[in-house]
């Protein structure tokens, strides 16, 4: 991923001491907590979107960075929040802002990151910036919220599982270059045909992120944590629309009972292999890969678009 990088580098540290002055705090603990996110902040690839949409569609400004920036503020916000939902003691490898500070602390800090977005946008008339980025945290809401309904049962139509990453995790990425497109242009039909993108980029992250659970690629053995969270995701909503009726049926019992028992999940990734439900995956992301790379090709070749054009294959051929 170092070329799409090496087109931003000097955005990106400059990005970081803004984000930095955007979050910090007079309260002491609020700042310890601030300085403690900043530092184990993530691969920022929500504002690289930004920026290499930005710089795509023209030059990037400081309205650019205050998108970035608030894209930042809030998915970070969302992290925060989304730990205490799930009782989660780690994020990337390190304990979670809820494993050392807690509930209380840790839906504070979410709020006041919210806070910190919305004033940034609203103090620099940032409006439109500030709409497409609400309707994204709408979104990721309603997403999480449907998800979290149909889990109870294990009859997850095809289309709802799309609707529900849509939301969830692509809506953010659409979001963030369609501010990135605005900030530089101003031009809503521009702007919608990068939000239409990040969309296609988002849904081919997700998917790939349920293919880990299935195969083995070179990061050791499949999870299957996936079954074990008994979570239905594209490959095993394919298997259990296309296998025979018992089969369904032992799987069903599987995931309900026997989630956790190690040779019962392998069993499972085992019949969604062997039912073509891997294959189907992999088409299904190959698709929206392909829809976004069509998009790009509406923009003349230039350095940036082939570096965005590595960063879309990065998303869809990682190892992680």
């Amino acid at each position: 991923m170092q070329i799409p990088v090496t087109l931003i580098e000097q955005e990106l540290k400059t990005f970081e001491k803004k984000f930095k002055e955007a979050v910090n705090s007079d309260v002491p603990l609020l700042d310890r907590v601030m300085r403690y996110i900043v530092k184990r902040k993530g691969k920022q690839l929500r504002p690289m979107f930004v920026f290499l949409t930005a710089k795509l569609c023209g030059t990037i400004n400081e309205s650019t960075y205050r998108a970035a920036s608030l894209v930042e503020l809030l998915h970070t916000a969302t992290l925060v929040h989304d730990d205490v939902v799930d009782d989660a003691a780690e994020r990337r490898g390190f304990f979670s802002v809820y494993a050392l500070w807690k509930n209380k602390v840790s839906v504070l800090v979410g709020d006041y990151l919210l806070a910190k977005g919305l004033l940034l946008s609203l103090d620099n008339n940032d409006f439109r910036i500030l709409q497409l980025l609400s309707e994204a945290v709408r979104r990721m809401s309603e997403g999480e919220l449907l998800q979290m309904e149909k889990s109870r049962t294990l009859n997850l139509e095809e289309s709802v599982y799309f609707e529900i990453i849509r939301n969830k995790t692509a809506s953010l990425l659409a979001a963030a270059c369609a501010a990135g497109a605005w900030s530089t242009t101003g031009d809503d039909e521009v702007a919608e045909r990068m939000r239409t993108f990040g969309e296609a980029v988002g849904m081919a992250f997700q998917i790939k992120d349920d293919l880990f659970d299935y195969t083995a690629q070179n990061i050791g053995k499949p999870t299957g944590n996936d079954i074990k969270e008994k979570k239905l995701t594209l490959p095993l909503i394919y298997t259990l629309n296309n296998v025979d009726k018992k089969t369904r049926k032992e799987l069903i019992y599987i995931i309900k009972n026997e989630n956790t028992r190690k040779k019962s999940v392998d069993k499972v990734i085992d019949i969604v292999t062997k039912s073509g439900g891997i294959d189907y995956t992999i088409e299904k992301m190959e698709g929206y890969k392909r829809d976004a790379l069509n998009i790009l090709h509406h923009f003349p070749p230039s350095d940036v678009r082939d570096g965005f054009e590595d960063l879309v294959r990065f998303i869809s051929d990682r190892k992680y």
